[in-house]
């Protein structure tokens, strides 16, 4: 039996480098033009990483702000995993991580005379 697992890539900072912005910061004018008001560390995590939720309103600005469609920004991915190999691979992960706990390693720090 096969399933289907269905996610997304995030494309927010490809198209703003398209379209010369390079920092994260260069949003920000543009959404608070449209009425939406975020917080420099919430634009940052907008662009630098896939959203979960995403407001409307500010999906709808983003993309009139930088003139592109929510299609440019959101790519639907696809992966087809059978039902038995999924099954497998949680058991083997599981019981690895009881017999072999990870540990941090340590490290030296050495200052430079």
């Amino acid at each position: 039996m096969k399933q289907r697992e269905v996610g997304y890539e995030w494309r927010l900072r490809q198209v703003m480098a398209a379209k010369g912005l390079f920092s994260t910061s260069d949003l920000q004018p543009l959404l608070a033009e449209r009425g939406v008001e975020l917080s420099v560390a919430q634009i940052y995590r907008l662009v630098a990483q896939p959203p979960e939720r995403l407001n409307m309103r500010v999906l709808a600005a983003v993309c009139d702000g930088l003139d592109c469609t929510p299609n440019d920004l959101i790519e639907p991915t696809v992966v087809t995993t059978s039902v038995k190999a999924r099954a497998r691979s949680r058991r083997g992960a599981a019981e690895s991580a009881v017999e072999s706990p990870r540990r941090p390693t340590r490290i030296q720090v050495v200052r430079p005379d």
